[in-house]
């Protein structure tokens, strides 16, 4: 397959990438593993909301002749020079692109803590995205721990699934979330949400110490201002911000930042023709995504001049990312949660103590099989950055599990080419 715009991820930023480059005219592809377009922020499901905007995106791809959306499709692997192999439900294939726009979102940091492990324990995130996934909740008691407004977001999803939100412990000092909410003002819209999301049972300078339980969690030990406090409860969720999804981008070459993918004023990555918008350039909230992606689509079709004229726009988002970036960073005391015996890697069951004496990931892979279990990585991976400052190790294809006959269509490239698959 031959498309000149491919896009990947079918987020708020992949999403308004394709709107902005459609009236061009360009043959125009959206991948993205999601059943429906709207990545995470947008997530459908029994139980979702969609607000009207992501529907609108929804209406306007669906009514773009020029615009293929591939749901349930992920990339596999490199294929060679822009090309990548694909695998759907069905089958693999291998697509060609001229230009192409990374919009691969971010992934919950999820920092280990003794019970962290315990069936009732969730990511932030992941709650939000259970819920909408039909979960039931109702008259559970409730904890969520960590950090940055995420946590009010998943608070409201659960509350309005009949969950019972008893405490919201915000790692952050008060000084700088009082600091943050004064800057609102900024960004009226953003204050008004925070207004609606708020809940009496925040507490800053607050953070999780311990879930505990025998075959299920049963409660929560926090460190609330400074106090010890158990609650009991039947749910945590423990979100403690977000990390760019930048896997793609590493296997094509493109340099990183602040472990986000670097990009210049046209959204362009360090790779001429791979540009990148959203969260995978830096968590900047939907708003900064819509923006950036609509850049990005306008400069892949050579629409300079519209491009430029959302500078000012993107400027006004990024400054509200940046802000949000330095008030809820992470303190150092959370890289001190987890004990000796704390599992780090939950898929192959490797505790902190066994990564110890490993300088980096590679070794603790070799020596411990850390890493190399069902989530590849995805979780351990994060969390050893930020409890080690490893390096962030370089992706080795396939990309996620796949089929045989998905992997044989790399035997099948023209011209005697191969693509070497580890």
């Amino acid at each position: 397959m031959n498309v000149e715009l491919l896009i990947i991820g079918a987020g708020p930023a992949g999403m308004a990438a394709a709107l902005a480059a459609a009236p061009s005219g360009a043959r125009i592809a959206i991948i993205d593993d999601n059943p429906a377009p709207g990545g995470q922020i947008w997530r459908d499901g029994v139980n979702a909301h969609l607000p009207a905007s992501a529907q609108a995106h929804r209406q306007k791809l669906a009514a773009a002749s020029n615009v293929q959306v591939f749901n349930s499709t992920r990339v596999v692997a490199l294929a060679g020079p822009k090309k990548l192999l694909l695998e759907d439900p069905e089958h693999g294939w291998i697509i060609e692109y001229e230009q192409l726009i990374l919009c691969t979102g971010a992934r919950e940091l999820l920092l280990p803590f003794p019970g962290w492990t315990l069936p009732g324990v969730t990511g932030a995130g992941g709650l939000q995205a259970l819920i909408k996934g039909g979960m039931p909740v109702a008259g559970e008691r409730l904890v969520i721990a960590g950090s940055g407004p995420l946590l009010l977001a998943s608070a409201a999803t659960a509350k309005k699934a009949g969950a019972q939100v008893l405490q919201i412990a915000e790692q952050a000092p008060l000084r700088a979330v009082a600091g943050f909410a004064l800057q609102l003002r900024k960004w009226p819209a953003k204050g008004l949400q925070a207004v609606q999301l708020f809940d009496r049972h925040y507490r800053c300078d607050s953070h999780v110490l311990e879930a505990y339980g025998d075959s299920h969690l049963q409660g929560v030990r926090l460190n609330r201002q400074g106090r010890i406090v158990d609650i009991p409860c039947e749910r945590l969720a423990c979100g403690f911000g977000l990390i760019p999804n930048t896997q793609l981008a590493q296997a094509l070459g493109c340099e990183l930042k602040d472990e986000a993918i670097a990009v210049d004023t046209s959204q362009l990555s360090s790779l001429n023709g791979h540009y990148a918008a959203g969260e995978c350039t830096g968590f900047g909230g939907s708003e900064l995504a819509l923006v950036e992606g609509a850049i990005a689509g306008l400069m892949a079709v050579g629409e300079v001049q519209q491009a430029r004229a959302l500078w000012p726009q993107r400027q006004r988002w990024q400054a509200f990312a940046d802000q949000l970036r330095r008030s809820f960073a992470l303190r150092d005391e959370l890289k001190q949660l987890a004990t000796p015996d704390t599992l780090i890697c939950r898929c192959e069951d490797v505790a902190l103590s066994a990564l110890k004496t490993c300088t980096g990931w590679n070794q603790a892979k070799l020596h411990t099989r850390c890493g190399m279990g069902a989530c590849q990585g995805r979780i351990c991976g994060a969390a050893t950055r930020h409890l080690f400052d490893w390096p962030q190790p370089a992706p080795r294809p396939p990309f996620s599990p796949t089929r045989i006959d998905t992997l044989l269509q790399l035997a099948e490239l023209p011209n005697g080419a191969s693509v070497t698959v580890e």
